[in-house]
C-alpha cells in the first residue's frame, strides 16, 4: 500500500509517500517513496521536492490556497508521466493519512474519514481554531483531486494521549465546567510520542504492553509524556500546547493571574497576552536573542553570553522537572528517550538534563552521549546504569502510514 501522508499547517503542507502493509511493518521494512514541503502559501510558495532516484527539487511559484499546494505535490509525482519508483499514475496513490491535530473527546483513536468524522473535526475546531481548520482544507483538497475512492484516513495527534486517567487530565477548577466546555488536558505531539514508544520496545526487546518509559520531545515545540504499560498516562501538554515545558517561543507553565497582572501593567488586550506566551516567549524571550537552541549554544560557548546560558538553563531545569514527577507518578520507569530537533542534536542539552540525576541511578555515557551521530538513536548511558536513556530520532509520518493501514485493514 503507498500511503500519501499530508500535515497541513496554516501557511504550509508537509507530505510523505511511504510504502506500507502489514507483512512491511512486522519486518521494520517499510519504505519512503518520496517527501517534500510547501511553504509560504498563499503568495510566491517555496516548494522543496525529494524522490528516490530523482534530483532534489527548490523553486518558488505561485500558490493561492492549499489546494493548490496539494495539486502541485500529485502533479510532481507523476511527473513527464514516468511518475517515482512505484508510481506512474495517481491511481497508485492508495490511501491519504492526515494528521489532524485535535480530536477532542469525540476521537479517542484514529478513523477513516467520512461525513461523520468531518463533521466531529469540525466540532472540535473551538478546541484547535488554528489547525484544525487548515487539516479539514487538506481533507476536502485531497478528496477532490484524488476522487472520493481514495480512502482518508485521520491520524490524530490527541488520540495516543485518550488513554489518560481523570487524574491525569482534569484540571482544579469547577467540574461542571469540564462537564459543560470539556476543558481538561489533552496533549499534543501524540503520533512522536506513540511512534518513540514502539521504537523503543523493538530497539529494547520490550513488548509494547510493557513499555515503561518517559519520553521527551523537544524542538520548538516541546513535550514530555509519562508511558506506562506502553500507554500514555500523563503529558505536558494541556488545554492547548502552551502549557509544560519551556519551548521556542511559548512560555510553558505560568501563574495563570500573570494573564491579567500583564494587561494591568503593560495595557495589553487578552489577544496581545496570548500573543506574548505564545510568539514572544521561551527560549526567544528569555534569552532575547533566539528561538534556536544551537544558536543558544553557540553563543555561550563563544560568547559566554549570560542570557543564553539563562534560557538553555531554565529549559533543562523544566524538563528535569517533568522527569521527576513523572518517575514518582509512575512508581519509577526503565528509560528517559530523547527525540526532537533538540532531543536528537544537542548533546550538551541532554547532558545538563540528565546532571543530577545520578542518584535515581542514571548515569550518563560521556563518550555515548557526544559520539552518537546526528539521526542516529542509541544508548547514552554508562553500562549498569539502572535508569537508562535513549536518543531515538521520532518519525511521525511513518507512525501516520502505519495507523493508516491499520484503520484500513479489514
Amino acid at each position: 500500500m503507498n500511503v500519501l501522508v499530508l500535515n497541513c499547517g496554516s501557511s504550509t503542507v508537509k507530505f510523505q509517500i511511504i510504502e506500507t502493509d502489514a507483512e512491511l511493518i512486522a519486518a521494520d521494512a517499510d519504505r519512503r517513496l518520496a517527501r517534500g514541503v510547501v511553504e509560504r502559501i498563499g503568495g510566491q510558495a517555496l516548494v522543496t521536492l525529494e524522490a528516490e532516484g530523482r534530483p532534489k527539487e527548490r523553486f518558488a511559484e505561485p500558490l493561492r490556497d492549499h489546494r493548490a499546494a496539494i495539486d502541485l505535490i500529485l502533479r510532481w509525482i507523476v511527473k513527464d508521466g514516468t511518475g517515482i519508483e512505484g508510481i506512474r499514475s495517481l491511481g497508485d496513490i492508495h490511501a491519504v493519512g492526515h494528521r489532524v491535530v485535535h480530536g477532542g473527546e469525540k476521537f479517542r483513536a484514529h478513523a477513516r474519514i467520512d461525513d461523520t468524522v468531518i463533521d466531529g473535526i469540525e466540532d472540535c475546531i473551538e478546541l484547535a481554531p488554528l489547525h484544525n481548520p487548515v487539516n479539514l482544507k487538506g481533507i476536502r483538497a485531497t478528496a477532490e483531486l484524488l476522487g472520493t475512492g481514495v480512502p482518508q484516513v485521520a491520524v490524530f495527534d490527541t488520540a495516543f494521549h485518550a488513554t489518560m486517567p481523570e487524574t491525569s487530565y482534569l484540571y482544579g477548577i469547577p467540574y461542571q465546567l469540564y462537564r459543560r466546555h470539556k476543558v481538561r488536558r489533552y496533549g499534543f505531539h501524540g503520533t512522536s510520542h506513540q511512534y518513540l514508544a514502539y521504537r523503543y520496545g523493538q530497539m529494547t526487546g520490550v513488548d509494547t504492553g510493557a513499555v515503561n518509559i518517559i519520553t521527551l520531545h523537544l524542538g520548538n515545540g516541546c513535550s514530555a509524556c509519562a508511558i506506562r504499560g506502553g500507554r500514555s498516562f500523563a503529558t505536558s501538554m494541556g488545554f492547548t500546547p502552551l502549557e509544560g515545558l519551556l519551548m521556542g517561543t511559548r512560555s510553558g507553565n505560568v501563574d495563570p493571574s500573570l494573564v491579567e497582572y500583564l494587561i494591568m501593567k503593560e495595557g495589553l488586550n487578552l489577544p496581545e497576552v496570548d500573543m506574548l506566551l505564545n510568539k514572544q516567549s521561551g527560549l526567544l524571550g528569555i534569552s532575547g536573542l533566539t528561538s534556536d537552541m544551537r544558536d543558544l549554544l553557540e553563543e555561550e560557548a563563544e560568547n559566554q553570553d549570560r542570557r543564553a546560558t539563562l534560557a538553555i538553563d531554565l529549559f533543562c531545569r523544566r524538563v528535569k522537572h517533568y522527569i521527576g514527577a513523572y518517575l514518582a507518578e509512575m512508581g519509577g520507569a526503565d528509560a528517559i528517550v530523547f527525540s526532537g530537533g533538540i532531543g536528537e542534536n544537542a548533546p550538551e542539552v541532554r547532558r545538563r538534563v540528565c546532571a543530577g540525576l545520578e542518584w535515581l541511578g542514571l548515569v550518563l555515557d560521556d563518550g555515548r552521549n557526544t559520539g552518537l551521530p546526528g539521526g542516529a538513536d542509541g544508548e547514552i548511558t554508562a553500562e549498569g546504569s539502572h535508569l537508562k536513556a535513549y536518543v531515538i530520532p521520532t518519525n511521525e509520518e511513518l507512525l501516520i502510514a502505519r495507523e493508516t493501514c491499520a484503520v484500513l485493514s479489514p
